[in-house]
């Protein structure tokens, strides 16, 4: 979940580190550090909160060096505080270890450390790893890094400097992220692309149980047995001005607005002038996707939301039964898989720990899994049998907003894909529904050019505590990504619920103070949505309701209306999200927050 950036070329390091880490802020963090190797040996400088403080002390005490590590924390193990800072150094100090993860058995490690003589002084899993690699230092710090993770249980991504050998950083990464950026003369150690892309578009990714020997002209990796080998190596197509906010006020108005892009990115050429919906990296012949039985979808947050509507699609148009389940839960449950069921796995990263453990356990029983993410490369498209890149570019607000309705984009072509292969929709019928499914592009802008007034409604809502999303059939998993959206970065609670559910409790909760926001657009139960609505207002609620333009008579029942484009009601998921995304951050600017680091969030849970 934190960032990692290590440098060693010709140019200072702290530049670049605090220029990585700086970039990396999106993964959420509580504090930071940087370990420079100077003439003298290894220089420490660590501070809490965010990154400007780390820079201003180093700018009022230069580290000359270039090679170096860095870091920005979010604390599992010790308060946020200097000490459980990282880097952190060994007794001798000639060590400095950054590491993202979760050492498990790191209260074993620190008995047996301190017995021997070792002196650990943070309360953090990580500092272990700089005393084991103390204790197995004899010369060669990629020996003593192999023998040190052998000592592990547990994630990390690793990055290790030791002042006898001042040009070299060793590497090494086991659950967690960690690529490498070769550039010209120079090596850039990061735990996600943005780090490096002011620098090089040519990056190694290393895969869990490799340690790498990196210096500035050269990186030599070694695979899990010690054996060298070569890494996949990848150019990444998006540079720098994607991952910067383009004269948007923040990151994540500027990916609310890149969303039609997204979607059109994601759904080009998915299907073929055949009427065949292309597939082809599902890696399954046709009758296998036919003798489907069942599918899973495995996901947490925002992706979570994004299966939920995919399942309604699925079980329509391809009529196959489909369980939607939070990650963390699918894996200890002993869920039914076997080698008739289709797991997907929906996760932006592609390093979600709970996600990718979902996949070892459908795999493990038999069962394909198959990946939806927007990182190619990241560790899920290696683990599972197939993959659906979302094309939606880097995604650097921690609220998920563009990645969301890409996710939906391309398993709308899955549930395309499934009918198709199963003969519950015939070419025409794929046809009709892709005409419409592929003018979502032009939809979601049209939305986005007619926004002007949601501001205006926000402002009548900046003082609430509390709040209901309501919604009905594909409505409700829309509902429960608008309060998500709202509690993610305003800060203010808010809770979803099917609109028939309203009356089994949630109806005691409203009062004027408390706004009910109700996804009312067309569909089959567009009446059963009006007459919750009114049971809303007979009990004093104040509503807000999205609804298809050209429905004049819901404004007699709610305060607000924010209008969509008429759609299908099973393609009307996107167009529906959008006002939500909208409502949830002009109510969160106008109270002060920052929307794209919210407090206590990080943009990739890379631990369980």
């Amino acid at each position: 979940m934190c960032g990692i950036v290590g440098y060693i070329g010709s140019r200072q390091a702290s530049d670049i580190l605090l220029g990585g880490l700086a970039r990396l802020e999106y993964r959420g963090y509580d504090s930071a550090g940087v370990a420079i190797m100077g003439t003298g040996g290894i220089d420490l400088v660590r501070r809490v909160g965010k990154l400007h403080h780390l820079t201003e002390a180093v700018a009022a005490c230069p580290l000359p060096g270039t090679v170096g590590i860095g870091h920005t924390r979010w604390a599992t193990h010790g308060r946020p505080n200097e000490q459980n800072a990282h880097p952190h150094a060994d007794c001798t100090g000639r060590i400095a270890v950054v590491h993202n993860g979760i050492i498990e058995n790191y209260l074993e490690l620190r008995e047996e450390l301190a017995a021997a003589g070792h002196v650990l002084r943070s309360q953090t899993d990580t500092e272990s790893v700089a005393h084991l690699v103390e204790s197995y230092y004899e010369g060669d710090l990629v020996t003593a890094v192999r023998r040190t993770v052998s000592r592990l249980t547990g994630s990390y991504a690793l990055a290790v400097v030791h002042e006898a050998e001042p040009d070299t950083i060793v590497a090494a990464r086991n659950d967690s992220p960690l690529i490498i950026g070769v550039g010209e003369d120079e090596t850039i150690v990061a735990s996600d692309i943005p780090a490096v892309l002011e620098h090089t578009r040519e990056v190694l990714v290393l895969e869990d149980g490799d340690v790498a020997l990196v210096r500035r002209d050269s990186v030599t990796v070694f695979g899990e047995d010690g054996v060298l080998r070569e890494p996949e190596r990848i150019h990444v197509e998006w540079d720098l001005d994607a991952a910067e906010k383009g004269g948007y006020e923040t990151f994540m108005l500027k990916e609310i607005n890149e969303q039609p892009t997204a979607i059109r990115e994601t759904l080009r050429g998915r299907l073929g002038s055949d009427g065949i919906v292309q597939l082809s990296e599902l890696a399954m012949t046709e009758a296998e996707i036919a003798a489907i039985e069942r599918v899973f979808i495995v996901a947490c947050g925002t992706s979570y939301h994004a299966g939920l509507v995919a399942k309604t699609l699925v079980e329509a148009w391809a009529r196959v039964p489909v369980e939607v389940d939070v990650s963390s839960e699918f894996r200890y449950r002993q869920p039914i898989v076997d080698s008739g069921t289709l797991v997907v796995a929906i996760t932006q990263s592609g390093e979600t720990a709970d996600t990718l453990a979902g996949v070892r356990e459908a795999r493990g029983r038999g069962a394909k899994a198959f990946a939806i993410t927007n990182v190619v490369g990241s560790r899920v498209t290696r683990e599972s049998d197939g993959v659906i890149y979302t094309h939606a570019g880097p995604e650097i607000g921690v609220a998920a907003t563009k990645t969301f309705t890409a996710q939906i984009a391309a398993l709308t072509v899955l549930a395309l894909k499934l009918a198709q292969a199963r003969g519950t929709l015939g070419k025409h019928d794929v046809a009709h529904i892709w005409d419409e499914v592929s003018r979502l592009p032009e939809t979601t802008e049209a939305i986005l050019g007619g926004a002007d007034g949601i501001e205006a409604c926000a402002r009548e809502y900046t003082g609430v505590r509390s709040s209901l999303f309501l919604g009905r059939g594909i409505g409700v998993p829309v509902a429960m990504e608008g309060a998500l959206k709202l509690k993610e970065i305003s800060y203010i609670h808010a809770e979803a619920y099917p609109a028939g559910e309203m009356k089994h409790g949630p109806i005691a909760l409203i009062t004027e103070e408390v706004p009910v926001v109700v996804v009312a657009t067309q569909g089959r139960t567009y009446e059963k949505v009006v007459s919750n609505i009114q049971e809303v207002r007979a009990r004093g609620g104040r509503v807000i309701a999205v609804a298809t333009h050209g429905d004049d008579e819901i404004a007699r029942h709610v305060e607000h209306v924010l209008y969509v484009p008429r759609t299908s009601e099973a393609i009307s998921a996107i167009p529906a999200t959008i006002p939500l995304q909208l409502l949830a951050y002009h109510i969160a600017t106008l109270r002060g927050c920052n929307v794209d680091q919210p407090r206590n969030l990080a943009k990739s849970v890379t631990v369980e």
